[in-house]
């Protein structure tokens, strides 16, 4: 009951903040430089002022501007995102179509960096007077500091074009006929490179969050307790001082999951991964507004999605946090 009552609370905040978010997107795309029409007009290879004109009237832009918002609220409330100016085809179509890539991608980075980051911090606070954990320090400075599209770059060459170990771009590898545990094993080795290279990054922060939390709860009283009754270290580091440590990674893993979002956009245009990454680039450069307006929809909401589950997992971790707080 607790945790109803704590989902519907969480649910109508989301909406308003979503309809918040679709104001001021609609406004952003507004501000944003380009016609759609005068695009398409010069792509087509058509000059003349009457064909514009009838680009305009169809995609409904020589409307005022509180229509065009109307319109557009009002079919977002319907799950209607319009159609797409380029590609002729209904938005949401599109994005449904590259959003399980995407989630594919972010999701298996986020366990990967999350798990990785947790287990090289704490092995960094257990040797935090040792040259094993300066080293784990210094290897997660080295991938905080490094630019993510570089990463991206060398990897492809390291992996891809020198050892020939992994493929460089694509979810799958196309003609290849590949079906069931074997379209799978596919999918994941083509996996690999993007997954990595997104994970380094946030895995970098976890490390360090990790053994600056662990580092802290070691100092408590309820630790100098157990080290008083002559409990092993390794239980005393995971039991005690790891679990208390886990409540403001929980905090930060919460936010940074749907950046990974926004982050996969340099990830997918590197490894030509077919998520809406990538598909929001090319909206981007080809002014399609309704694409971009749809894309911003959903990577707000699944970053809401994402609050409410770190709500819920902070309150399974710390019983003691109450439903007001």
């Amino acid at each position: 009951m607790l945790y109803a009552r704590l989902i519907a609370s969480r649910l109508i905040k989301a909406v308003i903040v979503l309809f918040m978010i679709i104001i001021f997107n609609f406004f952003l795309i507004q501000m944003a430089p380009g016609d759609p029409a005068a695009i398409l007009a010069g792509e087509a290879g058509a000059t003349d002022a009457e064909f514009l004109r009838q680009l305009t009237e169809r995609f409904g832009l020589d409307q005022p501007l509180h229509v065009q918002l109307w319109r557009y609220v009002s079919g977002v409330a319907m799950l209607d995102f319009g159609f797409s100016y380029r590609q002729q085809v209904p938005v949401l179509d599109l994005i449904l179509a590259r959003l399980p890539a995407t989630l594919l991608l972010t999701g298996t980075a986020f366990v990967l960096s999350l798990v990785l980051g947790i287990v090289a911090g704490s092995l960094a606070a257990a040797r935090v007077k040792k040259p094993s954990g300066s080293i784990i320090m210094a290897l997660a400075l080295v991938f905080y500091a490094t630019p993510l599209f570089w990463v991206a770059l060398m990897a492809v060459v390291l992996f891809s074009v020198y050892l020939d170990w992994l493929p460089a771009y694509g979810m799958y590898t196309v003609g290849a006929g590949l079906e069931g545990f074997a379209f799978a094993l596919d999918v994941g080795k083509h996996l690999i490179l993007p997954a990595t290279t997104l994970a380094l990054f946030f895995m970098a922060i976890y490390t360090r969050m990790t053994r600056a939390s662990m580092l802290e709860a070691a100092q408590q009283d309820f630790v100098k307790t157990a080290r008083a009754k002559g409990l092993k270290n390794s239980v005393i580091q995971r039991r005690h001082i790891l679990r208390n440590a886990l409540l403001p990674i929980i905090t930060l893993a919460g936010l940074q999951a749907g950046q990974m979002v926004g982050g996969a956009i340099l990830t997918e245009t590197v490894f030509a991964w077919p998520g809406i990454g990538r598909l929001m680039f090319e909206a981007l450069q080809q002014r399609d507004y309704n694409l971009l307006l749809g894309i911003f929809f959903f990577s707000a909401a699944l970053v809401i999605v994402f609050n409410i589950i770190t709500d819920l997992v902070y309150r399974l971790a710390d019983p003691r946090i109450k439903e007001a707080s």
